[in-house]
């Protein structure tokens, strides 16, 4: 494994998770999750760099995923997954509410596609050089 592609790649993709983020689950579409305390952004932040860094590795230790399109359809695939899985979960103890677990599942998907996208963009450049 490339360490200097999965180290960029990683913070890369941390930042773009957490900015989109920020844009649909902070402005787009607050009501999906009502705050009733104050989020820790520190935690969310590191929640997004680890989701980062879970794509660089696997884009670069088991997939060598470097070419856009590749990414975006790989981090598609690892978003749709991912949330459904956190879905089930967070809801199994409560009223499942289905068109949130539907446009949450759907978000994340989308932030992940951009995510892989980044990723593998920044590994076909790192590779080029």
């Amino acid at each position: 494994m490339n360490v200097k592609n999965f180290i960029v790649g990683g913070i890369v993709g941390g930042f773009a998770n957490f900015l989109l983020g920020w844009l649909f689950y902070g402005i787009l579409f607050k009501d999906i999750y009502p705050e009733s305390t104050t989020p820790n952004f520190l935690f969310i932040f590191l929640g997004c760099m680890t989701y980062g860094f879970f794509v660089s590795y696997i884009f670069n230790q088991w997939a060598n995923i470097s070419q856009v399109m590749a990414g975006v359809k790989a981090g598609a695939l690892i978003g749709f997954f991912t949330s459904l899985y956190m879905n089930f979960f967070m809801y199994s103890n409560k009223e499942a509410d289905y068109t949130n677990i539907l446009l949450d599942v759907a978000i994340s998907t989308v932030i992940s596609a951009v995510i892989g996208a980044a990723v593998a963009a920044l590994n076909g450049k790192i590779k080029q050089a």
